[in-house]
């Protein structure tokens, strides 16, 4: 996989996370799809996110790309909701958020560490003929 695959993976993802945030906030607002207006809205905005979500799980795979979905998908959609919605805030929130936000960077900078490198699988493979 090339490093702008890779990016455009990371983009995709970061993208489909955004996405999440604004159609669980218009989720909230709809009542359980009973107002028009914001059942519409999350309906809009889903559908790209799941489009993003599986083009970035073709380069990632399910396992981190899913987790990093879903923890900017809580991060944020906490945040709107102490801001927007004035659901309560308490100092263990905010502890738990970043270490949840520690977590998604740590699962950036961990990926593709286990993969090998062309050159590595190259020279593995003289070893196995020597």
């Amino acid at each position: 996989m090339t490093a702008k695959e890779k990016n455009i993976g990371w983009i995709c993802l970061i993208f489909s996370g955004l996405m999440e945030i604004v159609w669980a906030y218009f989720l909230d607002l709809s009542h359980g799809f009973t107002v028009l207006k914001p059942s519409v809205l999350a309906i809009i905005f889903l559908m790209p996110s799941f489009l993003l979500l599986e083009r970035a799980i073709r380069t990632f795979g399910i396992g981190m790309t899913y987790a990093v979905f879903t923890g900017i998908g809580i991060v944020g959609t906490t945040v709107v909701g102490f801001l927007a919605l004035g659901e309560a805030v308490s100092i263990w929130t905010i502890v738990f958020l970043i270490i949840l936000l520690t977590g998604i960077v740590g699962l950036r900078f961990c990926e593709g560490s286990s993969e090998t490198s062309e050159e590595e699988q190259a020279e593995a493979k003289e070893v196995d003929e020597r």
